[in-house]
């Protein structure tokens, strides 16, 4: 029976029978994976630098681009065994070395060789291998490398156990000859997916070619003199519709790729302040903080943005890049920059319920897979976000505050009023800034906490829309108050006027409606119908940071805060322990977010509890030192510290993750606790404090507006702190 044969983009293919994809149900993202990104590319991998594809896989590994896996396998064996470790050490965010050996074979005693794997991501993925003979006599050996593509979406993967009804048309190419390269493709995977877009994964040798192929194998028989050594290259790129499909310009050798990647990290890092503490612990962690957002940041054309975290969220948000954006203002404004003109760029300009969007709104999640082109899901971008609007609007009043860039600010400002717009239409039913999925595929819950079973009153039911959160009535508020001040700044006297007038008569019935006197507390939210969704919660501690608590309502929720239901030893439980809905391996029922607590002890630092502020940052400072990796965890479970001395961890937290790491500057936000207006020339230090675990704190190349400083702050008695500024 004859085969149609498919053309696409100038080459022609032959549908082929695609090998049945794993079974495995893949539940954790291990830690001591190997991880590589270098913007829109990431490598997961296993400790011995191979991908692994069968039955032993208990993590999600492959080469990603743009939400879909390239490289579902790129698995090495010496002699068809699998290789022995012996070390592996990432060299950067994009870059793997791994060290191993053979096993004892038939005609090569154990330990023989010596197998040096470097690998580098930089639009694609290069690996060379040096193989070296350690014996007095010859060796001879067969090396292979096999390959394989399931051009699965991230979301595919993330649902094993509930597969897709449909997937698209595998493809074998009738020719490899590369046309976007030298020299010819080994290996060419080739998918249509049911939107009819074209996917390739070209594997290409660059050094000596293989001794022979077989199937999806690369072989190498090797014969190697005493101390005699051999070299193996290739690169694996993948392609989307006959163009590459990273943004990022494919180098020519691993080596180009590497000096490449090292050089735009060092840039980056020169535009950084350097932060640096007396602690060796504290400063270990900082770097490790930097080096995690680096990886993190990825373009989406208008500049490099904070991806939420990896493996499952390495795409733009509106909620996390925003937040991760404003905690690292001290560190480089260039993130809020880039973040608040990408979020533009994709604001809501239309209403469209099966994507909850509507004209101004700030998108909660773009993505770029199969899926989302299918419109299986909704992330094209979807919009299913309450608080991303007003917190844009916090974020761009900041960045005008640590910059005075005003032509951004002015280019931005329709935006702003977009948003505003969007804001004031939502709140006109209620008062209140509420949620309401309406998009068939959409999220239920739209605030931070979204999982679906969080939003609790204090018996443990859960509430009902249209829900106002607690939080997010403070976001606006700040939002109003921020872009009051800014707008008489540009000259738009009325808008201030109206926004000013507008927070403060929300402030006054937020403290009417949402305040449970029994409780010295806020509300979780109100329900659809006004009534208070009455359990205790971390939300109601973030409302501190805004402004919007009454001083005295503001100093009982702090002092409730510190109660063991809420304060765990390490952070603030997102619902409290005396909740019947309360658990502490919960997602949102009683884990701790280092993200949160971060954001409870700024407000709490705002309000004068500077004391339970440094407290929280000590606590997740130890929390983090306990981290096998010295990564703040994306959240961690619950339990009591004093019944569990080491922290709980969470079974599928996100590592890297932004806003997790982006705590870690806020931190040192909460012991400056600077003043900055740099439209003004402003730069004060407002009674600074440092913790326990840090005598003295240095800040060179800070930069405020054109000027750069170098701050030292160091301990002068038990709790006072001196400081020192002069211009860089």
């Amino acid at each position: 029976m004859q085969t149609d044969i498919v053309s696409l983009y100038g080459r022609d293919y032959i549908p082929i029978v695609a090998p049945p994809l794993p079974a495995t149900k893949i539940q954790t993202h291990p830690k001591t994976v190997p991880v590589l990104k270098d913007d829109d590319v990431l490598l997961i991998c296993d400790e011995l630098g191979n991908i692994c594809n069968g039955e032993q896989q208990t993590a999600i590994t492959g080469l990603f681009c743009q939400d879909t896996r390239f490289l579902s396998q790129a698995e090495l064996r010496v002699g068809g065994d699998r290789p022995v470790l012996l070390s592996f050490h990432c060299t950067g965010s994009h870059a793997l070395k791994v060290v191993c050996t053979n096993p004892k074979q038939p005609n090569l005693p154990a330990e023989a060789l010596s197998i040096e794997r470097s690998l580098v991501i930089r639009g694609a993925l290069f690996e060379t291998l040096l193989v070296t003979n350690h014996q007095a006599v010859p060796a001879s050996v067969t090396l292979s490398l096999s390959f394989a593509s399931d051009f699965q979406d991230l979301f595919e993967i993330r649902q094993y156990g509930n597969p897709r009804p449909q997937r698209g048309q595998t493809l074998q190419p009738v020719c490899c000859d590369l046309r976007h390269a030298k020299g010819r493709a080994d290996f060419c995977f080739a998918y249509q997916g049911l939107d009819g877009a074209l996917m390739e994964t070209q594997v290409q040798f660059l050094g000596t070619p293989p001794t022979y192929l077989e199937g999806m194998t690369a072989k190498w028989h090797l014969k190697l003199e005493p101390q005699g050594y051999h070299t193996i290259h290739y690169c694996v790129r993948p392609f989307t519709n006959g163009a590459a499909t990273s943004r990022v310009p494919v180098p020519s050798s691993l080596a180009t790729a590497d000096r490449l990647a090292q050089e735009e990290r060092h840039q980056w890092w020169s535009q950084c302040t350097e932060i640096v503490t007396s602690n060796p612990q504290w400063n270990r962690i900082l770097r490790r903080g930097m080096a995690d957002l680096y990886m993190l940041l990825q373009s989406f054309g208008h500049g490099k943005v904070l991806t939420a975290g990896i493996p499952w969220f390495a795409t733009l948000f509106g909620r996390d890049s925003i937040i991760a954006a404003m905690q690292t203002l001290i560190l480089n404004p260039a993130i809020a920059r880039d973040t608040l003109c990408t979020l533009a760029h994709y604001q809501g300009k239309e209403v469209c319920p099966e994507r909850d969007e509507q004209p101004g709104k700030i998108l909660h999640e773009l993505r770029f897979g199969e899926m989302a082109r299918n419109r299986e899901i909704p992330h094209t971008p979807y919009y299913g976000t309450v608080d991303a609007t007003p917190l844009w609007l916090m974020l761009y009043a900041d960045y005008y505050r640590w910059t005075g860039d005003r032509p951004t600010v002015e280019r931005l400002w329709p935006h702003a009023l977009a948003a505003m717009h969007w804001i004031d239409q939502q709140m006109a039913a209620t008062g209140y800034l509420t949620y309401n999925r309406q998009a068939a595929k959409g999220i239920d819950n739209q605030g931070w906490k979204d999982s679906g079973n969080c939003i609790v009153n204090r018996r443990g039911q859960l509430a009902h829309g249209p829900i106002a959160l607690c939080e997010v009535q403070g976001y606006v508020y700040a939002a109003k108050i921020r872009l009051s001040a800014l707008a008489r700044e540009l000259g738009y006297d009325e808008w201030g006027d109206r926004w000013q007038k507008e927070a403060a008569a929300l402030k006054e019935r937020f403290n009417r409606d949402f305040w449970l006197e029994s409780e010295g507390f806020y509300a979780l939210a109100l329900d659809g119908d006004g009534r208070p969704v009455d359990s205790l919660t971390s939300n109601a501690g973030q409302c501190l940071m805004t402004g919007i608590c009454d001083p005295e309502k503001a100093q009982r929720v702090g002092q409730r805060l510190r109660l063991p239901d809420l304060f765990n030893g390490w952070g603030i439980r997102t619902l409290s322990s005396t909740s019947p809905a309360y658990n502490p391996i919960g997602y949102h029922l009683g884990s701790v977010w280092p993200h949160d607590t971060s954001l409870i002890a700024l407000g709490l630092r705002a309000i004068g509890d500077s004391d339970f502020a440094l407290t929280l940052v000590e606590t997740l400072f130890e929390m983090v030192c306990r981290q096998p990796d010295l990564r703040p965890p994306e959240l961690f479970c619950g339990f009591d510290r004093h019944t569990y001395p080491q922290p709980v961890q969470y079974p599928v937290a996100c590592s890297p993750q932004a806003w997790a790491t982006g705590s870690l500057f806020q931190f040192i936000q909460i012991m400056v606790w600077p003043l900055v207006d740099a439209s003004q020339g402003k730069f004060l230090v407002h009674q600074p404090l440092l913790p326990t675990s840090i005598e003295e704190l240095h800040m060179r190349n800070l930069r405020v507006g054109d000027t750069h400083f170098h701050l030292r702050l160091w301990r002068t008695g038990e709790k006072g702190c001196d400081w020192e500024v002069h211009p860089a």
